[in-house]
């Protein structure tokens, strides 16, 4: 016991061990998802013993919030170091497109702060990046474009925002469907603002959609003519 409490002493003794540690979780999540992060899978990437973990973070999920810290950290300095746009609505919209990029090239952090809130509230990058959001808001709020309570359009920007990155991510990354974000941006913007852009060319992307839905009660098409027709009218009914 005391060998192995030596060997661990002497891996934290190293200054950039803990950095070492938190990149090889880092990378365990994003190859394998939060399962992969196990301690010893952990440990054996870093090249440390497992009590050295434990050492530094505590436990598996100190370890989990310090990756968390590392990544929410590099993001908001990137976030508030962005020169804000003048009209604030569009600085939201621009934040907004940051926060689901970062959810797409971070899908096993982003799971994971998502299933466990709990854990990814105590990171303090985290409560810095609502700040940020909370300043964007505030921001169309003293432009008077707010048209609810600033808690209640943060409260709608997260649900809304995380929704749709869980959404994303769920799709294959070759097929996903880009546009859902935009949509959901835009309807969140209606819900706080009544500023949403209008689509283009709405009223025939409303037929399209309408057509589709009714296209069981068609009889006079083939099966084949009927699976080409739903996916024409689908991407009429979604395009940009």
């Amino acid at each position: 016991m005391k060998d192995r409490e030596k060997v661990a002493a002497e891996d934290a003794e190293g200054p950039d061990v803990r950095a070492r540690i938190i990149a090889a979780a880092a990378e365990l999540i994003s190859s394998g998802g939060p399962d992969a992060a196990t301690t010893r899978a952990v440990a054996a990437a870093a090249g440390v013993q497992a009590p050295t973990l434990y050492r530094l973070f505590g436990d598996k999920r100190g370890l989990l919030a310090a990756v968390i810290e590392h990544a929410m950290t590099s993001y908001v300095s990137k976030k508030s170091a962005r020169a804000p746009h003048p009209d604030p609505l569009q600085d939201f919209r621009d934040g907004w497109d940051m926060h689901v990029a970062f959810g797409l090239s971070h899908p096993g952090l982003f799971a994971l702060m998502s299933s466990d809130p709990a854990l990814a509230s105590q990171p303090s990058a985290v409560g810095d990046g609502e700040d940020v959001l909370r300043r964007r808001i505030r921001n169309i709020a003293l432009a008077g474009r707010l048209r609810v309570s600033e808690e209640r359009a943060l409260g709608l920007v997260v649900s809304m925002g995380t929704g749709a990155v869980l959404t994303l991510l769920r799709q294959p990354e070759g097929q996903r469907d880009l546009g859902l974000s935009e949509a959901a941006r835009e309807a969140t913007v209606a819900a706080i603002t009544s500023e949403a852009a209008t689509p283009a060319n709405a009223e025939v992307r409303a037929v399209a959609a309408a057509l589709r839905a009714s296209l069981d009660r068609i009889r006079v098409l083939s099966k084949g003519e009927s699976l080409l027709l739903s996916e024409l009218l689908e991407r009429i009914a979604d395009a940009e």
